[in-house]
């Protein structure tokens, strides 16, 4: 009887190990499946960190614990993975994303940031956005405090919490991008640990696609 059991456990974990190996496969399609536009320019604010730790203060006085959810785009070039991002005053990297309003789920807050930034409009044009898993959460402390990939136990009060959801993109679709901002195709090899350039949430994407392989899709 006890020789049964084990080998039903063992084939009923042989299936869910088959079953979760073909969701770690990830389609991806060329870059030039994809086209590109501009649109007016998003406004910024052109703050120092004082302010915007003063700003952070007041929002989370009023609202709480700021929650930011940004997407990690992949597509395929040179036979390579690369990560979308978009870059802004030449300088800083950003996953595409933002904020969430008060009360907007990860999900929907997701695709209306994704499209602020990506699309005509913020109503997308008609357009989804497939949102995946969350692959990764971070936490900020204190105001001032960086980013950590966990929430130590003495922290009873974090003030930002950041998640990095996975979105598959379709074979085809139109991204267009406000004027002041550009969105560049970068390799993993290159993100990978540049702390110094992408930051470190940025910096630590490729590791966390580390349990995918890629499926190329050839236009």
């Amino acid at each position: 009887m006890g020789e049964v059991q084990e080998f039903a456990a063992n084939g009923n974990g042989r299936e869910n190990s088959s079953d979760q190996n073909r969701s770690f496969v990830l389609d991806i399609y060329p870059l030039s499946s994809y086209y590109f536009g501009s649109k007016e320019a998003l406004p910024f604010k052109d703050e120092t960190l004082a302010d915007r730790v003063q700003r952070m203060k007041s929002n989370y006085a009023a609202h709480g614990l700021r929650t930011c959810v940004e997407a990690v785009v992949v597509v395929e070039l040179f036979k390579h993975p690369h990560l979308l991002l978009l870059q802004v005053r030449n300088s800083i990297f950003k996953l595409p994303g933002g904020r969430l309003r008060p009360g907007e789920s990860d999900i929907d807050g997701l695709k209306r940031k994704l499209s602020r930034k990506l699309s005509v409009n913020e109503n997308g044009d008609g357009i989804d956005w497939e949102v995946g898993e969350c692959l990764g959460i971070w936490w900020k402390p204190d105001f001032e405090a960086l980013l950590y990939p966990y929430l130590s136990p003495n922290v009873k009060k974090p003030k930002e919490c950041t998640k990095l959801f996975l979105v598959k993109l379709p074979e085809s679709r139109k991204f267009i991008v406000p004027k002041n901002m550009k969105l560049l195709a970068v390799p993993l090899c290159q993100i990978h640990e540049n702390h110094m350039t992408y930051g470190q949430v940025i910096s630590g994407v490729p590791q966390l696609l580390s349990k995918f392989s890629y499926n190329i899709i050839e236009s």
